[in-house]
């Protein structure tokens, strides 16, 4: 009776719990990197160092050069972080698809490895 009700645990609520898992997993690297956050302000400029223009022409254009550069050193970061992002969920997605592939041949791999060390 323990082998019936572990093997109706194992093909049902088993793996929709490996399934729900592997989702938030995956959810929570998403909110780990704030993905959505980085891709709105993803042309902001960093840390918010935003130059006032002054008086003069010179002091214009200086505030246009040290607003670009801000933005610029604001997209490569956010950029980084993005690509990592999206590394990290390619392997997270790939190693849940193989686990959820794998989980119904586990308890015949764990049979065969005991005949396996009976045998041998």
């Amino acid at each position: 009776m323990l082998a019936v009700t572990f093997v109706r645990w194992w093909y049902g609520a088993g793996w929709n719990t490996l399934v729900h898992n592997v989702q938030r997993r995956n959810q929570r690297t998403i909110d780990s990197f704030s993905i959505p956050t980085l891709l709105r302000t993803l042309f902001a400029p960093w840390k918010r160092i935003v130059s006032a223009p002054g008086a003069g022409i010179d002091a214009h254009l200086r505030a246009i050069g040290d607003n670009a550069i801000s933005r610029l050193v604001g997209f490569t970061v956010r950029l980084t972080v993005l690509v990592s992002a999206a590394v990290s969920l390619a392997f997270l997605a790939v190693f849940g698809l193989i686990q959820i592939a794998v989980w119904p041949f586990i308890p015949f791999a764990a049979v065969g490895l005991i005949i396996g060390g009976l045998v041998l």
